[in-house]
């Protein structure tokens, strides 16, 4: 089989034959051989992977030939240090396997035949991960990896300031490596600047960043110097460099910072200087962008060369070390042919089923509260406040940030109040930044928190909507399970704000969040309501590892009123009542129509029906509470109980939440008189304008009206 050579290989081992000892060989640490084993199982496993793509036999070819100087890295920490790896880091992830006595070459070879054998994602996706071995599996996302990297090292010392469980030893180092193209990313900015913000403000963050810089991002060229000026430019991160081809020099630098920051408790970077072989993946054609002699005068930058000449220096035989590449080539073609005959998934229920598991049971005895004392009515934003007390109370794991949640208690007053009561440990502030934020959370949930991040505006959250769809709602799907990052994400939002507006303070588009597979988002209306919900959801993240969204209308915050002055009819009492996730609540009023409606279309909708009950037409009004998953079995029920359904849908027309209840009572088979009335497809503007295009009662009252004319 070794007539079948790549140029690549052809010049490893004809290189590795020229090596001779030298007359006083030098004495090597027990990592080289390590990181050789390591090393040469990952470049094997590349090239099989394009062997396998070739038979049409494999799925995945993005590799790690020429980044192997990883595995070095690996090496220079310990097994529980939790680790996030870059795709290419392939090297690391054998050679942390070596470390924890385990195979990692079955995994890896399972993974890229999409098997569902294979121990971390099933088949899902070619990963690195392994719960054993402490690498928390990321997918191809170009840097979302790092803000969860931050968290992390965050929960860590959080964790041993407060006294709570963590999933990680104590003294651990947080590794995190990423390429030089995703530097660039704003996403890893975002999580350099919140990095070196902790540093700054002398606060502890135990995290190593390494940036695995081989020079291209798939055929854009990296300015030389510009890896390193960029990492240079934050005075409060150390920063080192090492050479991929000088092997020594990886592990010393390498070793010396981990237990630099293992012994300080302050961020580094690791700049790891390295080449790219076999181009970006499969499909790309290299010799598209790169000519043939700047391909192969790379060859002789290659790190299992570098270690080889390291071995062959301790006394080691070029002649022997080649042959052993050949075999460990030999050997995981097999393996890989035979990984290729392992099952892959069969059904829909089979790939879906890390999703969202529901544990409804075990989360309705985990959301019962207090009861509050009797005849205490309160305000959306008092029970949300009250909520948010019992859950810190009850939970000590739970922990509530976001922007100007502390002192100031929120910019509605939410929050006020909370800080005083349990510390700024537990309730602080955090940077202007939704993707740390969200970052934070990320990291403390899979720490062993039930994180409650705030997001002060809908319209905010779009600067960082990855954090949600591409790292939290993917990581039990990802990991069978085995990780989880369950939280409760409060975002304020929607329109209807009166003297003060603008499309970042009005927003009403849902849609980014409806799409994302297994998310809850809940949706609470009246006081009462939000309080339970919010019980319930803090509960599913908990037991459940549950992603949720807790999707709150600014517009109601203070309302006490519904029909008149003074009634006082929008106040509740949150006591300890269960809502469990997709329950909606009815507002039975009469059986001539049904309204399906939510947060501020209820508020709308009741008023109307008032209207229209005094023109003699019976309502009932139907709160869906929770948007994913929608309660259609209820909404279906009340629909059918009056043949005469209107959806009020205070989110766009085009894109809304209206147009998915529509489609799954069609679906469903509603057969009776159907119609929607929605906002309009705009952005919000300032002032009085808003009212232009936000829906209101007049339209929600002519579109019954017309409904029931039909």
């Amino acid at each position: 089989m070794a007539g079948d050579l790549d140029p690549l290989e052809q010049h490893l081992v004809a290189a590795l034959r020229t090596l001779e000892a030298p007359a006083t060989t030098t004495d090597l640490p027990g990592e080289a051989a390590a990181a050789w084993r390591s090393q040469i199982a990952s470049r094997a496993i590349d090239h099989a992977a394009r062997w396998l793509q070739a038979q049409k036999l494999g799925f995945y070819t993005i590799g790690s030939a020429g980044h192997e100087s990883n595995a070095l890295v690996a090496l220079g920490l310990r097994p529980t240090d939790p680790a996030l790896l870059h795709y290419r880091s392939g090297g690391f992830y054998l050679a942390r396997a070596e470390q924890a006595g385990h195979d990692g070459v079955d995994d890896v070879l399972l993974g890229m035949a999409a098997a569902v054998e294979e121990p971390i994602a099933g088949g899902r996706h070619k990963v690195f991960g392994h719960r054993e071995l402490a690498v928390i599996p990321q997918t191809s996302t170009i840097a979302s990896h790092l803000p969860r990297a931050v968290g992390i090292a965050f929960a860590i010392e959080r964790a041993r300031l407060l006294g709570v469980a963590c999933a990680w030893p104590l003294d651990a180092v947080v590794i995190c490596s990423f390429g030089d193209a995703s530097l660039n990313h704003a996403t890893a900015q975002a999580a350099l600047n919140a990095a070196a913000h902790f540093a700054y403000r002398g606060e502890p963050l135990p995290l190593l960043f390494v940036c695995e810089d081989n020079g291209i991002g798939i055929s854009v060229p990296t300015p030389e110097g510009w890896v390193e000026q960029s990492l240079h430019g934050r005075p409060e991160l150390a920063v080192e460099r090492a050479d991929g081809d000088d092997p020594a020099a990886v592990l010393a630098t390498a070793t010396e910072l981990a237990a630099w920051v293992r012994e300080h408790r302050q961020p580094a970077v690791l700049h790891l200087r390295t080449v790219r072989y076999l181009s970006h993946a499969g499909a790309d054609l290299e010799t598209a962008y790169r000519t043939g002699p700047e391909i192969r005068a790379d060859f002789e930058r290659d790190p299992v060369l570098a270690t080889g000449r390291w071995l062959v220096a301790g006394g080691r035989s070029g002649d022997e070390l080649a042959d052993e590449y050949l075999d460990a080539r030999a050997a995981i073609r097999e393996r890989a042919l035979e990984a290729t005959t392992h099952r892959q998934m069969e059904t829909p229920e089979e790939v879906m089923c890390p999703l969202a598991p529901r544990n409804p049971a075990v989360v309705a005895e985990l959301a019962g509260a207090p009861g509050r004392e009797a005849g205490e009515r309160l305000t959306l934003a008092q029970a949300i406040d009250a909520a948010l007390g019992d859950v810190l109370e009850r939970h000590p794991e739970t922990l509530h940030f976001g922007e100007d949640v502390g002192v100031k208690g929120g910019v509605y007053g939410v929050t006020r109040g909370l800080q005083s009561r349990f510390g700024a440990a537990r309730v602080f502030d955090t940077l202007l930044d939704e993707t740390t934020i969200l970052g934070l959370a990320l990291g403390t949930a899979v720490s062993g928190f039930v994180p409650i991040p705030e997001i002060q505006y809908l319209a905010y959250l779009h600067n960082a909507e990855d954090q949600l769809r591409g790292e939290a709602a993917t990581l039990r799907f990802f990991s069978q399970g085995a990780y989880r990052n369950g939280m409760v994400v409060r975002i304020q939002g929607y329109g209807y704000q009166k003297g003060f507006g603008g499309h970042f303070h009005n927003d009403n588009g849902l849609g980014v969040l409806r799409d994302i597979p297994g998310i809850v988002i809940a949706s609470p209306a009246r006081p009462n309501d939000a309080a339970a919900m919010l019980r319930t959801c803090v509960a599913a993240a908990k037991a459940d590892g549950a992603v949720c969204v807790f999707l709150e209308p600014i517009a109601l915050y203070h309302t006490r009123d519904l029909h008149e002055e003074g009634d006082e009819l929008w106040l509740g009492a949150p006591g300890a009542e269960h809502v469990p996730v997709g329950a909606a609540y009815t507002h039975r009023g009469g059986d001539d129509l049904t309204v399906v409606t939510w947060a501020n279309g209820l508020y709308l909708s009741l008023r109307v029906a008032r209207r229209l009950e005094e023109r003699g037409i019976g309502v009932t009004v139907v709160d869906l509470r929770w948007l994913a998953p929608l309660p259609l079995g209820e909404v279906l029920r009340e629909a059918s109980a009056t043949g005469r359904t209107l959806v009020v849908d205070e989110t766009r027309r085009t894109g809304g939440v209206g147009e998915g209840i529509v489609a799954e009572l069609l679906d469903a088979g509603y057969d009776g008189r159907l119609a929607r009335v929605a906002s309009k497809d705009s952005f919000v503007p300032l002032g009085d304008a808003a009212r232009l295009v936000l829906l209101s009662e007049d339209e929600i009252e002519a579109a019954a009206l017309a409904l029931l004319d039909r």
